[in-house]
């Protein structure tokens, strides 16, 4: 059985992301009690099912301590078990609350919004730390789809390296390991016929792929990872996510991007992802 544990804050877009799960044939479950989930493992393997998604959140309320050992013990069982864990800036929450005017789940007369959320917060800080982050602050709902699909469907049987690029104008990812700033290299945007395309086009690519400063960046960030990615996978992690950034997220971090992939797909299980190009 392949087990998809899906949760986060409230607000983050698990509704979305396990929808997404459900049109790829998984059987899924919305807001399970951990307490549960055991049970429902042992009926559904035994049913035959191959492929089960279910969302745990903070609406377990104490049981969800439990959490991060059932993890422990389901894999130990075999069973390929994936936690992804979706997150999101603080104010993008409080502004997702009040478009939709839906109550947050741990509202109460005592307690703020902003409040409920940083309780939340806290609630889930242990099972934050065993499952791959995603940061869906400036995701929109095709994205997500996406990027959680490519999780569910990515071979797990080691550790899986994901570089993203982004925009420092809109923030540094939340779920990010490793944070590398190319914004000091010379920048396309300042060129009127390269400023609407991105890292993924040609002119872009010869533009960046010519300066020496872009290749030194390149090689000293190439041969950092080389050096510390496998102390990364002798602490026994799923993922380590490598974001790039750059200013507006769509030039040299997408160039990094892109050719750093391209290196460490020969011999690494490798994701790349684009947060500031709409779809990627």
């Amino acid at each position: 059985m392949q087990l998809i544990i899906l949760t986060g804050l409230s607000g983050s877009g698990k509704s979305v992301a396990l929808k997404a799960l459900e049109d790829g044939a998984y059987y899924t479950s919305d807001n399970l009690p951990a307490l549960l989930l055991p049970a429902l493992v042992d009926f559904l393997n035994h049913a035959g099912y191959a492929r089960v998604a279910v969302s745990i959140d903070a609406r377990s309320g104490d049981t969800l301590g439990q959490l991060p050992q059932q993890v422990r013990d389901l894999k130990a069982r075999n069973i390929d078990v994936r936690v992804l864990f979706l997150d999101a800036k603080t104010e993008t929450l409080l502004k997702r609350f009040s478009e939709t005017r839906r109550r947050h789940p741990l509202s109460s007369n005592d307690l703020t919004v902003a409040e409920c959320i940083a309780k939340e917060r806290e609630m889930l800080a242990d099972i934050g730390s065993i499952a791959h982050r995603i940061d869906t602050s400036d995701l929109n709902p095709n994205a997500l789809r996406a990027w959680v699909k490519d999780v569910a469907e990515f071979d797990q049987s080691g550790m899986t390296l994901l570089f993203e690029s982004f925009g420092f104008k809109h923030g540094v990812p939340l779920d990010a390991d490793l944070v590398f700033d190319v914004r000091c290299l010379p920048n396309p945007f300042y060129d009127p016929q390269l400023r609407p395309l991105t890292g993924k086009d040609p002119a872009v690519i010869e533009f960046l792929a010519a300066n020496d400063s872009v290749q030194g960046m390149f090689a000293d960030i190439r041969a950092f990872l080389e050096k510390w990615l496998p102390a990364f996978s002798a602490d026994h992690r799923s993922y380590v996510t490598v974001a790039i950034g750059c200013t507006g997220g769509e030039h040299r971090s997408v160039y990094f991007v892109e050719e750093l992939t391209r290196h460490f797909r020969r011999d690494r299980r490798v994701l790349a992802r684009h947060r500031e190009l709409s779809g990627s």
